[in-house]
C-alpha cells in the first residue's frame, strides 16, 4: 500500500497502528495523519531505534495492509 492510500485511509488504519505501536500516544497518531516520515520519526524517538529500522517498521506495516 503506498503512502497516498495510507494517508487517505488513516482514520481506519489508526487503530491497527495503535495496536502495533502501543507506546505511542493518540496525539502522535492524530498529528501523523498517515505521514510515514513523521511516524517513523516518532517511532525512532520513542523506541530508540535507528532511522533505518523505524522506516522499515513503517514500510512493513504498510505491506500488511494490502
Amino acid at each position: 500500500m503506498n503512502k497516498d492510500i495510507i494517508a487517505g485511509k488513516w482514520t481506519q488504519l489508526k487503530g491497527k497502528a495503535k495496536a502495533k505501536w502501543g507506546d505511542l500516544t493518540d496525539d502522535v497518531f492524530d498529528v501523523a495523519e498517515g505521514n510515514s516520515e513523521y511516524l517513523a520519526g516518532k517511532l525512532q524517538e520513542r523506541y530508540g531505534w535507528e532511522r533505518d529500522r523505524a522506516e522499515k517498521e513503517v514500510r512493513d506495516f504498510g505491506k500488511t495492509l494490502n
